[in-house]
């Protein structure tokens, strides 16, 4: 494995952390206004229980693709803005999927929001194949947690 910086992995932990409890907070509770548990969901809807522990273990994985990207020597020694703004963007519009599924309550919205989202990974992963190859096969899981994710929002939008 590449050599990893400890101050770039914190870096990137806390990062990825910080997303993903942003997008947590849009997660409705029992007895909210518009709750999850409300809508007609399709049989093969994982158990809500499922969803924390994946996302937790995706969002450590991005953080450690992450990690190893700003962590690699470049030959012109500067960091690789293209690799980090995709992968930023990334993280913005996970957050933006979660404020607009469960936020604005709008699984159609979120639909449009998740497509680019799974867009924006493969773009990732192409950026950081380029820069250290096993940071894009880290994102495997994501890319194919998202495509999942991407045909249940738009079953739960067609159901609702």
């Amino acid at each position: 494995m590449k050599q990893l910086n400890p101050a770039k992995t914190a870096f990137s932990i806390i990062l990825c952390f910080l997303f993903a409890y942003g997008g947590s907070l849009f997660t409705p509770v029992p007895g909210s206004e518009w709750y999850y548990q409300t809508l007609q969901r399709p049989s093969w809807n994982p158990p809500d229980w499922l969803f924390p522990p994946v996302w937790s273990l995706l969002f450590l994985m991005m953080a450690v693709a992450f990690a190893l990207v700003l962590s690699a020597r470049t030959t012109s020694g500067r960091l690789p803005w293209g690799a980090i703004s995709v992968f930023v963007a990334q993280l913005i519009l996970n957050l933006a999927w979660s404020a607009s599924f469960f936020g604005l309550h709008s699984p159609r919205l979120a639909f449009f929001v998740i497509i680019l989202l799974w867009l924006m990974i493969v773009s990732t992963m192409v950026q950081f194949r380029g820069i250290v190859p096993l940071s894009s096969r880290l994102l495997v899981p994501y890319l194919l947690w998202v495509s999942f994710a991407a045909y249940l929002n738009f079953t739960i939008w067609q159901l609702n």
